[in-house]
């Protein structure tokens, strides 16, 4: 077990269609023996969408982690003082998480959560999943590539054909970004090939 009794935060933004490929990756981090604290987004916290009911996610993850969600801004600033956790991953990432934070904004309990772990130099780990990664967010992937303890998850375009801009995290990735992540490198390679 590579993680035995790390914490870890798993932070949960609205890509909703890639919820699918993160919560098996959540289940590879139980396996590995991380101690996993849940905290969601507005969105994820409150939205039903036609890959999932909100009530029905929170209920998987509160069995699959069998610790309580944070889902509030209040919930989420004491992990900063408190050194409540040894990593946080950001999973999926949303484009407009990836732009908030590159510019400092802790306006919900996932931005919240990044921030307040930031506090203690800890690793945050970023799977990012949005439309326009290599569009109008380009500059704040750019930004955060660059900033020091973040890490990502290798991504690629998703569907390049028809959405040039789309950038998506292989969440099969996201155990060996971790685990390097605390050792405060970066997995490579980051940019992967199309599928």
């Amino acid at each position: 077990m590579r993680l035995k009794g790390i914490k870890v935060g798993m932070v949960m933004t609205g890509s909703h269609c890639t919820m699918g490929d993160v919560l098996p990756a959540i289940a590879d981090l139980r396996a590995e023996g991380a101690v996993i604290t849940v905290v969601l987004s507005y969105t994820v916290d409150q939205v039903d969408t036609r890959f999932y009911r909100a009530d029905d996610l929170k209920s998987h993850l509160k069995n699959l982690t069998n610790t309580p969600i944070i889902n509030t801004i209040p919930g989420a600033e004491p992990i900063g003082p408190q050194k409540l956790l040894d990593l946080v991953i950001v999973a999926p990432c949303t484009g407009n998480t990836l732009a908030k934070l590159a510019n400092g904004i802790s306006d919900t309990p996932a931005l919240m959560a990044i921030k307040a772990h930031l506090r203690n130099q800890k690793p945050v780990v970023i799977g990012v999943s949005t439309n326009d990664g290599l569009g109008m967010n380009a500059k704040n992937l750019g930004i955060l590539m660059n900033t020091k303890h973040i890490y990502f998850i290798p991504f690629r375009q998703d569907n390049p054909q028809e959405k040039a801009n789309s950038i998506v995290a292989d969440m099969n990735l996201l155990v060996d970004t971790a685990i390097l992540a605390l050792q405060c490198k970066q997995i490579q390679p980051v940019l992967l090939g199309s599928t």
